[in-house]
């Protein structure tokens, strides 16, 4: 069983960035794909930016934040980042780190129902 803990939310106004942390448990888990996905309530669970662990660790990041947000891992330490940048009002969300998804030619797959560990959410408001 897998553990993951989200941390580093906050409230910071459009432009400014933030950095999300999530470490799994047992100490120094990993997982093939490890990542992230955002909710706003009464809307679909979005995936936001993924990371595939083995050879040269293909990364893939929802349309909505490429060229903003930059996520990576810290395989010894069994974390996984998630550095925002340029932040706007729409980038407010409930940010869940998620892990154990399954992967195709190297790089993870972004559907919600392929990952079968989720944190419990770290809260990212942005205002104008």
């Amino acid at each position: 069983q897998v553990t993951l803990v989200e941390s580093g939310g906050g409230s910071v106004q459009e432009g400014g960035s933030l950095k999300l942390s999530c470490v799994a448990s047992p100490y120094g888990t990993t997982t093939y794909c490890m990542g992230w996905f955002r909710q706003v309530q009464g809307k679909e669970r979005e995936g936001v930016g993924f990371i595939y662990t083995p050879g040269g660790g293909g990364i893939i990041y929802g349309d909505s934040v490429k060229g903003r947000f930059t996520v990576s891992r810290d395989n010894r330490k069994g974390t996984l980042y998630l550095e925002m940048n340029s932040l706007e009002s729409e980038d407010t969300a409930m940010y869940y780190c998620a892990a154990g998804g399954n992967a195709s030619n190297g790089y993870c797959l972004i559907d919600r129902s392929d990952y079968p560990y989720w944190g419990q959410g770290t809260l990212v408001t942005v205002s104008s």
